[in-house]
């Protein structure tokens, strides 16, 4: 069976992690631009930053057979300081003409400040500017519902936004069902000790179903493990789910969301129509 990763920070990840995952049948995986471990000093950090995950990465995963794509944008741990995001944001279209970028992300909100919420507004017309695909990054702290809830309302009150080019990602179980009801397409994250395990992905995916959800293991800078994913795929395998059911949720599924960006080339196994009525 084939997997794709939609959402791993591999700047973080040693060259031997892109063998593991090959050797675990990973195909492709999607790097969203996000915080460095610190604040950087410059916009400049970030343009250099995006040349890395844009052209160099994909070298790293192609000695495994690997497609590496990326996502670019100002991440919302660095957005409070709205002059230095606007510099950022003012060279992200020439990022999104490059082959592997599949659009504007993983933007969103961090403390859910109002700083926070212009950048994220910023972004999305940015995107819609570029008819660019969007990957959200939803807050890891106590407030995610109430992160999640002001990103929703917006979207869907902005008149302009196609909530099927739209994903939520690290949703968990008190925030799917508001991305869900919205017509949105909803990541799980996996992490060894915190948020989501592969137990409660399994769980969502019973109660909600496959349609218009992805799960990924994110491998950033904290403790995380690109095996995660393939540890949900083994959960699945436990609980008896069909072999075509595993493969919709971890390979087709990405490519139905990611494959809307014609720069994407993996096709999935079966129709979407079909994956979730079956």
């Amino acid at each position: 069976m084939k997997v794709i990763e939609p959402h791993i920070h591999m700047i973080a990840r040693t060259t031997q992690d892109y063998e593991r995952m090959a050797r675990m049948h990973t195909v492709a995986c999607c790097e969203p631009a996000f915080w460095a471990g610190y604040d950087r000093t410059s916009p400049e950090a970030f343009y250099d930053y995006f040349t890395h995950i844009s052209e160099f990465e994909p070298t790293r995963a192609a000695q495994y057979n690997i497609q590496h794509y990326c996502w670019i944008c100002i991440n919302p741990k660095e957005a409070e300081n709205v002059a230095f995001s606007r510099k950022v944001i003012s060279f992200i279209p020439e990022f999104l003409k490059k082959p592997t970028v599949l659009g504007i992300g993983e933007i969103g909100l961090n403390l859910n400040t109002r700083n926070e919420m212009i950048i994220f507004e910023e972004q999305v017309e940015l995107a819609l500017e570029y008819d660019q695909l969007i990957w959200i990054h939803t807050p890891h702290l106590k407030d995610k519902f109430k992160g999640t809830k002001m990103m929703v309302d917006y979207l869907k009150g902005h008149g302009k936004i196609n909530p099927d080019r739209v994903t939520f990602d690290h949703c968990e179980e008190h925030t799917l069902k508001m991305v869900r009801d919205g017509g949105f397409w909803a990541s799980m994250t996996i992490y060894p000790g915190t948020k989501n395990s592969p137990g409660r992905v399994v769980d969502a995916l019973e109660i909600y179903g496959l349609e218009k959800m992805l799960v990924d293991a994110s491998g950033d800078w904290g403790p995380s493990d690109p095996g995660t994913l393939h540890d949900a795929i083994f959960e699945m395998r436990k609980r008896g789910h069909k072999d075509a059911h595993i493969e919709t949720a971890f390979y087709s599924n990405p490519c139905y969301f990611l494959g809307q960006n014609h720069k994407f080339k993996l096709k999935p196994t079966i129709s979407r129509e079909n994956a979730w009525t079956t």
